[in-house]
């Protein structure tokens, strides 16, 4: 497949990086030469220096062999302006990155005339990131296939788990009325991910994800020893399209919504918008203005301000005054990893969700969705199984299966099914795969 990426900031860049460790033909266009040097140092990608939006760069690019065009600079503009040209000079797929979401939800443009096949919105991917997040009480990720009848939840290990010290089997066996897979363990201090067997041993503070139905749910509070509960009173800090995205759609679903932003003409804007949220001006950096909001009643605090490090800092006073769950928006994508060793329950990067929502179209076979894991390089897919594909063939447990991946549920005929060693998939399933990204392509193979 041949592939042209639009920028080389950290959208393109994830992108490429996914991308590397298949074959892939891979171009990477962008003005700055300390980008591209930085991407050469990484991955073994084709860069070029250059204005994607000249004719004369894309053609450099092979831009008439062109399989997939991802635009996808910090610029909107830019991206509209390459994929309508790139669409014209032979591109098969045109992807464009945007800033403002109304383009998603506009019915009067035909924006394929225009050459572009799809748009991803960064902002609301990560406005629906939100609300997922603020629908699960205790878990700190949480990705939904068929309607949420199917689940991938990620959650902490407190001290009071009963998991602790025993082995991935023993939890099984002791809690064989909840029916669960654990997918993924990840060790706090060293980012340590285990792709657990039988005989792997819980720690205190692992963060573990597991697939469960959703009628399961409620028995996965007590393997994560922590008490359940409900979120109601959100603050928000941060008037910005993903805080205001993501407090409409809270407040349709009748969540009590505070926003504190310091900017006051956005206060008002804000306040003819939302008319069920509460607008407040002031700086959410001050701790006594914080306090005057009552944030210590707080069911949850999301800070999705432009800057991180306000972000990360807020939450950290939020979990201080006894807030249970906290959210904070982070650009800087090498922050993501460190959210359960500083208290956050999760940081969310827009462009890391942003790349992932790109990724599925570049993937072959019949994947259906695909969502990525938040602080680790994985990812969750969801593929149609065939008839006559390797992966019919025998028993799970006969399936030279990567050890990188679980089979983590099965959809059939509208039932959710958890597959174990002796189950066998059939025609017409879809199974959902948890699999380290740098292994995608080996469990692709086995669903052709």
């Amino acid at each position: 497949m041949n592939i042209i990426i639009a920028g080389a900031g950290d959208v393109g860049f994830h992108l490429a990086k996914l991308l590397s460790f298949e074959s892939q033909n891979i171009y990477i266009i962008d003005t700055s030469g300390d980008r591209l040097d930085y991407i050469n140092n990484h991955i073994d990608v084709i860069t070029i220096k250059g204005d994607a939006t000249a004719t004369s760069t894309l053609k450099k690019s092979k831009i008439d062999e062109t399989d997939l065009l991802l635009a996808v600079t910090e610029s909107q503009n830019t991206n509209f302006t390459v994929a309508a040209i790139g669409k014209k000079l032979g591109a098969k797929k045109t992807i464009a990155r945007i800033s403002n979401p109304e383009f998603l939800h506009n019915s009067e443009i035909d924006f394929k005339e225009l050459g572009i096949d799809f748009m991803i919105s960064p902002e609301e991917l990560a406005a629906d990131e939100i609300n997922v997040l603020l629908h699960q009480s205790v878990f700190n990720d949480s990705i939904e296939f068929e309607n949420g009848s199917l689940l991938i939840l990620g959650g902490r290990l407190s001290n009071r788990s009963p998991l602790i010290n025993h082995t991935v089997k023993e939890a099984k066996e002791k809690f064989n009325d909840i029916n669960f897979i654990i997918v993924a363990i990840q060790r706090e201090y060293g980012n340590e991910i285990i792709i657990p067997r039988g005989d792997s041993v819980f720690n205190a503070d692992d963060q573990i994800y597991l697939s469960v139905r959703k009628e399961d749910i409620e028995g996965l509070y007590e393997l994560l020893g922590q008490e359940k509960f409900k979120v109601k009173d959100v603050m928000i800090l941060g008037g910005s399209t993903i805080g205001q995205k993501a407090a409409d759609r809270l407040c349709k679903e009748r969540f009590n919504i505070k926003i504190i932003e310091n900017d006051k003409s956005k206060c008002y804007k804000m306040s003819e918008n939302l008319s069920d949220a509460l607008i407040i001006n002031g700086d959410g950096r001050n701790v006594e203005l914080l306090e005057e909001e009552n944030i210590a009643d707080m069911d949850a605090f999301v800070a999705v301000t432009g800057n991180s490090e306000t972000n990360i800092m807020s939450c950290l006073v939020a979990k201080s005054k006894g807030v249970k769950k906290t959210i904070a928006l982070v650009e800087n994508i090498d922050y993501i990893n460190i959210s359960q060793t500083i208290g956050i329950d999760t940081l969310i990067n827009k462009k890391l969700l942003a790349a992932s929502s790109i990724f599925k179209h570049v993937r072959k076979g019949e994947v259906l969705a695909i969502a990525n894991i938040h602080k680790i390089d994985a990812d969750v897919l969801e593929f149609e199984v065939k008839e006559n594909t390797k992966i019919t063939k025998r028993a799970i447990k006969d399936i030279h299966f990567p050890k990188t991946a679980v089979l983590s549920g099965v959809l059939r005929n509208g039932e959710v099914m958890m597959p174990y060693g002796d189950f066998k998939l059939q025609a017409g399933d879809k199974a959902i795969v948890f699999v380290l990204s740098e292994y995608i392509h080996i469990v692709e193979d086995l669903f052709n």
